[in-house]
């Protein structure tokens, strides 16, 4: 599955790196956001962070 397909699955999950790429800012400044609330993310049971991508396009619409 690629960012675009992604975008339009309303129950996707997406990676860091795919929400950075998005916001062109580095997975860091993801994490950081996360941290700090302002995106939505969930742990996977290995603890890595996953993004809803209904709460990431709501944080990139208020964001732009």
């Amino acid at each position: 599955m690629t960012l675009t397909e992604d975008l339009t699955d309303p129950n996707a999950l997406l990676t860091p790196a795919e929400v950075a790429s998005l916001f062109r800012v580095t997975p860091k400044t993801i994490t950081r956001w996360a941290e700090a609330g302002k995106l939505p993310a969930i742990r996977t049971l290995g603890g890595h962070r996953r993004f809803p991508v209904r709460g990431v396009l709501a944080a990139y619409t208020e964001m732009h």
